[in-house]
């Protein structure tokens, strides 16, 4: 019997299915590319060999966290703020920082006594995200995988600007006209997206040991020597660093359950059924709100958009 736990991204969509022991059974990894609906149930097409009885439990977590509630019939649904938080506890009870770049934001979270006490979120400047150094990677016609090695050979890095990802593109053609190696200017990067990171996002926050690094842009070693670096103690990368998110809510769905809660998941078959929303523009007040409905089979599952409760407090249809 498992729990199932979906992270939407902006970037990417995270499954898994952990059991009774927190053991990760399975685990899909999908871009989203726009149409969250789709990442997820292209998904669940690979998951089809599982029974809808088999999952005791659903969650879900990320920016599209209501949407794929609504698909998956999710039990539980938690910012991603909860859903890292939750993970990286399971992994390690004495972590009391983690540093979160996914895709196109990042995070930070500070914990005590197992208790988030702060958090801040950058949604608005893409520098040090991970579609950002993809697109350096493209540039340089280095995979990005091999990013963090380029970083790692490098004896001199050279001083990036990176408060902004423009400039720091910028600054990184200009390095490169000057003849500078580009080990050196990889480094000098990831040097300079860490400093951005503590600077801004982590401006006034404590960072204390045991310090977790997750998201996609863990996998870049360069940046972890980076904050190693710049912060003088070891910095942790747990082995689903990329699945956190899913994993948390795949834990709090554990948790709805074992408090004798029915899950309302609607299986992996949703995978066939068509999906779709509209837009309807309520008159009930001053507000005006844009109401988004979705629909499944044309039939209304849920609502959400509106500020007083009026439309998303329906009962959602069977």
């Amino acid at each position: 019997m498992y729990y199932l736990g979906v992270d939407v991204g902006s970037v990417s969509t995270d499954i898994v299915l952990i059991d009774e022991n927190f053991k990760i059974i399975d685990k899909v990894y999908l871009k989203t590319k726009g149409r969250p609906i789709k990442a997820i149930q292209d998904g669940f097409r690979e998951l089809k060999k599982y029974k809808k009885e088999e999952i005791l439990a659903a969650g879900t977590t990320g920016s599209g966290r209501q949407i794929a509630g609504y698909v998956i019939g999710a039990d539980v649904v938690k910012n991603e703020i909860t859903a890292h938080a939750v993970a990286a506890l399971y992994i390690d009870k004495d972590v009391k920082t983690i540093i979160e770049i996914g895709g196109q934001d990042s995070k930070i979270i500070t914990l005590k006594d197992g208790v988030v006490t702060d958090f801040a979120m950058n949604t608005v400047c893409a520098a040090g995200t991970g579609s950002f150094l993809d697109r350096q990677a493209e540039r340089l016609e280095i995979p990005i995988d091999k990013f963090g090695e380029y970083a790692l050979r490098s004896d001199s890095p050279v001083r990036i600007a990176g408060r902004c990802a423009v400039f720091a593109e910028s600054d990184m053609i200009h390095k490169q006209q000057l003849g500078y190696c580009e080990e050196d200017i990889i480094s000098g990067l990831c040097e300079a997206l860490v400093r951005n990171y503590l600077n801004n996002l982590a401006k006034g926050k404590e960072i204390k040991q045991k310090v977790f690094f997750q998201g996609g842009v863990a996998a870049n070693a360069g940046m972890k020597k980076a904050f190693e670096n710049a912060l003088g103690f070891e910095v942790y990368v747990p082995e689903y660093y990329s699945y956190m998110g899913a994993v948390g809510s795949a834990i709090l769905a554990k948790e709805y359950y074992e408090k004798g809660n029915k899950t309302k998941f609607l299986g992996f078959n949703i995978a066939d059924l068509s999906f779709n929303t509209k837009t309807i523009d309520c008159s009930g007040c001053s507000n005006r709100c844009e109401v988004v409905e979705m629909l499944r089979e044309n039939k209304p599952i849920g609502f959400f958009g509106d500020r007083c409760g009026k439309w998303s407090e329906k009962v959602k249809a069977s």
